[in-house]
């Protein structure tokens, strides 16, 4: 997707302007007109683990100890710090660029004219209004704050056993995890969802504009291709969700012996849910291009018909037909051409989906649950075996 070097078109990021980023500004830890998401994403890395250590060294809490278990053998609470959260904020620059160009793209293929006064840009303002709102971020903070208030650590839990200090209570490392490091994760999540749900918003209004779609258009989506690429941008929200589930999965296997079988239900449900979710902004273009499909198909069959008849008139009982145009290359073209248009508006999908798109998800969903999967299965060992069956 390749704009032109000066654009009128309207442009929108989910997160440009939105609550958190103003305050960063108001507090000068942002630059102006930036996200400054490497600055915002190793300060937040350090504020959430690096007290956690520091209490377990001076505890001793850190390493090997018996019978309890130590900060390194639970995984979970390094993923979340170093990497959940950083990718977490890292992940805001390849969404923002993504959705710009999207954007720019309805405007440029002129499915969506844009200009002054156009729908179009009346609705992306109204979206722009909806990001920079204060209560969609009021809720995910009081969500996060919930969570962290509902969820009493205990020195009983076995997701808290690092934490127990040495008179048997929890220490301040279970507290500063519980209260400061798992709410800050939480509500990165939950910025998250709501960020897909603002572009769904978004696409599900532009779907309802009077869309110049082109039913032949080779990427059999009227010319919303582009649209195929939008899972990309979350590859690295992705990623992180599916690690923090299977650092926990790791710890049951590492520690408790867990088998591998018990998380299989587990997996299918975040796989399809997060699947689902990811594609909704997607999913809200199905009505538009069954609407387009099915005006299409008959348009064309009747132009195909129309234009089989005259040939069928002129070529085969030799009568002299009175509309030629339809019959030269100047026009439609031949029989072959009308016939491929048509084919190939009959084969238009429903969604702009494509088997990337699926790509785009499965990859970084994939790889922690095989890091997890090889703590059980020997895939080198297998590997070794397959080389030497070759």
């Amino acid at each position: 997707m390749t704009m032109p070097p000066e654009s009128s078109a309207p442009t929108l990021s989910p997160m440009d302007n939105e609550m958190p980023v103003r305050w960063l500004h108001r507090l000068r830890l942002v630059p102006p007109n930036e996200l400054g998401t490497v600055r915002r994403a190793v300060f937040l890395a350090l504020l959430a683990w690096l007290p956690i250590v520091i209490w377990t060294v001076t505890s001793r809490r850190l390493g090997n100890i018996d019978p309890s278990e130590s900060l390194l053998q639970h995984y979970g609470v390094h993923v979340r710090c170093l990497l959940a959260i950083p990718l977490l904020i890292l992940a805001e620059g390849p969404v923002q660029t993504m959705l710009q160009k999207i954007v720019q793209q309805f405007h440029f293929s002129g499915i969506a004219p844009s200009g002054p006064g156009s729908a179009f840009n009346s609705l992306i303002a109204e979206v722009r209004r909806a990001r920079d709102g204060t209560m969609p971020w009021i809720v995910v903070l009081g969500a996060a704050f919930t969570w962290a208030v509902t969820n009493h650590p205990s020195n009983h839990d076995d997701a808290m056993n690092w934490a127990v200090a040495a008179d048997g209570d929890l220490g301040f490392g279970g507290w500063w995890f519980s209260y400061v490091a798992r709410p800050i994760f939480i509500a990165l999540v939950l910025g998250w969802v709501w960020r897909v749900l603002l572009v769904t918003w978004c696409f599900w209004r532009i779907s309802r504009l009077d869309l110049s779609l082109v039913p032949a258009h080779p990427d059999r989506t009227g010319g919303m291709g582009f649209l195929a690429k939008l899972p990309r941008a979350f590859a690295l929200v992705t990623f992180v969700l599916s690690a923090t589930i299977s650092s926990h999965w790791a710890h049951e296997i590492v520690i408790h012996g867990a088998k591998l079988d018990s998380f299989k239900m587990p997996a299918l449900l975040f796989v399809v849910l997060w699947t689902v979710y990811l594609l909704l902004p997607l999913l809200v273009f199905a009505p538009t291009l069954f609407a387009a499909r099915s005006h299409a198909v008959a348009a064309y069959a009747a132009l195909v018909g129309r234009q089989g008849r005259l040939l069928h008139r002129r070529w085969i009982l030799g009568e002299t037909v009175e509309d030629e145009t339809i019959l030269e290359a100047p026009g439609i073209g031949v029989v072959a051409d009308a016939a491929s248009m048509y084919e190939a508006v009959s084969k238009m999908r429903l969604v702009p989906i494509g088997g990337k798109t699926l790509l785009y998800i499965a990859v970084p969903m994939a790889l922690p649950f095989i890091v997890v999967a090889s703590l059980q299965i020997p895939f080198l060992e297998l590997l070794m075996k397959l080389a030497k069956a070759l």
